[in-house]
């Protein structure tokens, strides 16, 4: 005779039984109840209107509790992706503790809230965050080291769309259209009284609109068109592809050139916005450029107070947006930046007169100013000329230099001139070969502004307020990324696109600032 077992019932009465109190097994030094006292703080429904119900399909997920689980996923991990969230809320007591014991998500759940709710609400949440900690800190806002590092975005290595590249090729088929233009005018339009118009350079639209008047002159039909060995294409044929080859080859450019845009000379196809640099982690061992972002983070404190994400290699065009940024979160700008010689221009320091901050950011021959008396005291540089009564300058073979003119720097948005100088006679000069290797009379570049600039950063970094702030910088701003990339193994980027980049950097940032805290609050206990 079979016995019957009731599936449902024998299947329940094996599981295991948890505590109904979490708090019990979860140790009381754990980093989860630092999480949870400073979220307690933030006030979270007000990054989510409607957090209700919708009245039709499934309840939507507590939108607060997402939340939760994704910040201390970053808090624990440095990166977590959506899977990995979606086991630890199955598997960690703790985020089953912060779901008060709720269904564990999907991680579809969990990826269109990030996708749909958190892109346009992650600055309100980080600014909150390093608010109440900074409160409780007492973090100096004043003093900020700023440091940038290039990671690697999630796009293939040999996908590169080069600028200059497209433009010469471009150019190239503006070439061939003017042939086309000219054998179709001599062939089909003059012996209808219609001539094509002749220019420099070719719109699509204008491609469009021959190609359109091509097919009413001549009363083609594509459908005829031959193809294949042994076929013999007509005069008309063979002009009508060649005009929407050309066309088509146009379209292609011109979406290469605008997707680069101003500021970039190249992107990825699989991430668009992704621009090939020079990364320090080159395992290709060959110097090859590879797709990447610049990520920026100001430091205060071992805390990252602000972040930026760019699409370009340059560090000195990073710092106004950086700083902008800064004065947006915490309405005021910092006394005191510190950064290395990829910041020092002339833009940043007239950006830090104009707002109040002192001018502690390295320019590009700092080291070599300080460090080599030689390139210091050099006679021959520009600005150690002697200057005369009339205000000429003089080299050290006692020739006068005249001034020629002033000329603006290309691409300067603040108005920066240079004064060119240009020796009156350097025949016959003995200490010519040592003074330069020109054919002519040398000529010099001189901004009194910038060099003006240079004497006041070179006083600064030199006092001994100025070396304890080179130190901090070495260790805070170079030490956060050391801890991001190497303690957390964060060195590649995962998502694709700027703001899902942004995304991913400011959810790391949360996390990296919670744990510090974290790690201090616990620091500070066991020494009291």
């Amino acid at each position: 005779m079979k016995t019957t077992i009731n599936t449902e019932t024998y299947y329940t009465s094996i599981q295991l039984k948890l505590p109904v109190v979490l708090e019990k097994i979860i140790e009381i030094n754990d980093p989860v109840y630092t999480f949870n006292e400073v979220v307690s703080h933030i006030d979270l429904t007000k990054y989510f209107v409607d957090t209700k119900d919708n009245k039709e399909g499934r309840p939507r997920y507590d939108l607060i509790k997402l939340l939760k689980i994704i910040l201390f996923a970053f808090m624990e991990n440095g990166y977590a992706s959506v899977r990995q969230i979606e086991k630890l809320c199955k598997t960690d007591i703790r985020f089953m503790w912060l779901l008060e014991e709720q269904k564990a998500p999907s991680f579809m759940t969990i990826n269109n809230f990030m996708n749909n709710q958190l892109l346009y609400k992650l600055d309100e949440i980080f600014k909150d965050i390093n608010n109440y900690i900074f409160e409780k800190e007492k973090v100096d806002l004043n003093h900020i080291y700023i440091d940038g590092t290039k990671l690697e975005a999630n796009a293939n290595k040999y996908t590169w769309v080069w600028k200059k590249a497209c433009v010469k090729s471009r150019q190239r088929v503006f070439v061939y259209i003017t042939e086309l233009i000219h054998e179709i005018n001599e062939t089909i339009f003059n012996l209808q009284g219609v001539s094509m118009q002749i220019k420099a350079e070719y719109t699509v639209e204008y491609m469009e609109y021959i190609t359109n008047e091509y097919m009413k002159n001549t009363g083609i039909d594509t459908s005829q068109f031959v193809y294949g060995s042994g076929k013999r294409k007509s005069v008309e044929q063979r002009q009508y592809e060649k005009l929407r080859e050309y066309t088509d080859k146009l379209k292609s450019y011109s979406k290469h050139i605008s997707t680069c845009g101003e500021e970039r000379n190249s992107y990825s196809k699989t991430d668009n916005d992704a621009t090939f640099m020079r990364i320090k982690r080159d395992y290709m061992g060959n110097d090859q450029l590879l797709p990447a972002y610049n990520i920026q983070v100001g430091v205060c404190d071992e805390y990252i107070a602000v972040l930026d994400v760019k699409r370009y290699a340059s560090d000195m065009d990073c710092f106004i947006p950086l700083m902008d940024k800064f004065n947006l979160m915490y309405e005021k700008y910092p006394k005191y930046p510190v950064a290395d010689a990829g910041y020092g221009s002339f833009n940043n320091y007239l950006y830090c007169e104009q707002h109040g901050m002192e001018k502690y950011m390295k320019f590009t021959m700092y080291d070599k100013d300080v460090n080599s008396d030689e390139y210091h005291d050099n006679p021959f540089r520009a600005v150690n000329f002697k200057v005369d009564e009339d205000g000429h300058l003089v080299c050290p073979g006692g020739k006068k230099f005249i001034h020629v003119s002033d000329r603006p720097v290309r691409g300067n948005k603040y108005g920066r001139t240079e004064e060119i100088h240009q020796c009156e006679n350097c025949e016959g000069c003995e200490l010519r070969e040592k003074c330069h290797k020109s054919e002519k009379n040398r000529i010099v570049r001189l901004n009194k502004e910038l060099t003006k600039f240079h004497e006041e950063v070179l006083e600064n970094l030199e006092s001994v307020h100025g070396a304890l702030l080179r130190m901090n910088r070495s260790i805070q701003a170079e030490g956060t990324y050391g801890i991001i990339k190497w303690n957390r193994s964060y060195r590649r980027i995962f998502r694709r696109g700027i703001n899902s980049v942004i995304l991913e950097f400011s959810m790391i940032s949360c996390g990296f600032n919670l744990y510090k805290y974290h790690l201090k609050k616990a620091k500070s206990l066991m020494t009291a």
